[in-house]
């Protein structure tokens, strides 16, 4: 069994699907549907990787309160290993707004700090063939870990616009970079920038136009989306489409190979309102059959 460390978030979340994103100006709105559901990049990450066989340490910071009770006992529940870093001011929560075209508005409810000062523990970084380092304060330390133990550093920068200081030292010291290019001028550009960089591998999502690749010899390699039918709920589609790539790279399959199982996966996330999909397995994602 293949083990990865993953270090970020996990939270709480209600989720509210609406027609439509709120306009600035008093109104009232009313949901077609609600539920509380476990939410966080990184728990969302884990959890995929977990359907996919993949044995996961996640490191995060949780309260000591219910909330935080509920996220380590849905992870433990589907075997992850969770590395609970006390938060000073309790557990992450959002509330999430969907519309009917997949777009998000997420109100940060608390946001959690660490309590001390995180450290890794013995044996962490030696059992773990890979890191992943995702969007967080208590992931620097892990990131800055596995630098020098020399493990493969593979961070999501999420929708990165290019410029912002935070995630900078994510950008520059991951072995493995992906990003959403919503809001990139040139994404193609972008990956080439980076892989000059001295970045292993560049990977883009696009959206309805599928994903790119770049390899460190400059080479862009291109797969198409996959049709996924009627959209559910797209919270997670980019961290199922982040597990289902690493746990085919794990295997050691082709880069093209990578790129099309992980848009099977992240097809088969948006169908459905769980965080990973009940219905993720290898054999879904390597088969060549249309989604059902």
């Amino acid at each position: 069994m293949h083990r990865v460390l993953v270090a970020g978030p996990a939270a709480w979340n209600l989720v509210v699907h609406v027609a439509d994103l709120p306009a600035p100006e008093p109104h009232t709105l009313f949901a077609e549907w609600h539920h509380d559901t476990l939410g966080g990049t990184s728990a969302g990450k884990a959890l995929n990787l977990a359907r996919l066989g993949v044995h996961v340490t996640l490191v995060t910071v949780v309260g000591a309160d219910d909330i935080g009770r509920r996220i380590t006992t849905e992870l433990g529940g589907h075997g992850i290993d969770v590395r609970a870093v006390p938060s000073a001011n309790g557990s992450e929560r959002h509330v999430n707004l969907m519309d009917r075209h997949g777009g998000r508005l997420s109100v940060y409810l608390t946001l959690p700090t660490a309590a001390h000062e995180v450290t890794v523990a013995p044996g962490l970084l030696e059992n773990a063939e890979v890191v992943v380092a995702d969007l967080a304060e208590h992931s620097r330390p892990v990131l800055r870990a596995a630098r020098r133990a020399g493990t493969p550093v593979w961070c999501d920068l999420h929708d990165y616009d290019g410029t912002s200081e935070f995630h900078r030292e994510f950008r520059d010291h991951a072995d493995y970079l992906f990003l959403s290019g919503e809001r990139l001028a040139d994404p193609e550009a972008f990956l080439r920038e980076r892989v000059a960089a001295g970045t292993t591998l560049a990977v883009c999502t696009l959206g309805a136009d599928g994903a790119i690749a770049c390899t460190r010899d400059g080479s862009i390699v291109r797969v198409p989306a996959t049709p996924a039918g009627a959209v559910v709920d797209t919270n997670g589609a980019g961290d199922a489409f982040f597990a289902g790539f690493l746990a085919a790279h794990l295997d050691s399959a082709p880069l093209a190979e990578c790129l099309r199982q992980a848009s099977r996966a992240g097809a088969t996330a948006v169908r459905t309102r769980d965080l990973a999909a009940a219905t993720l397995t290898p054999a879904l994602l390597r088969a060549d059959t249309p989604l059902t």
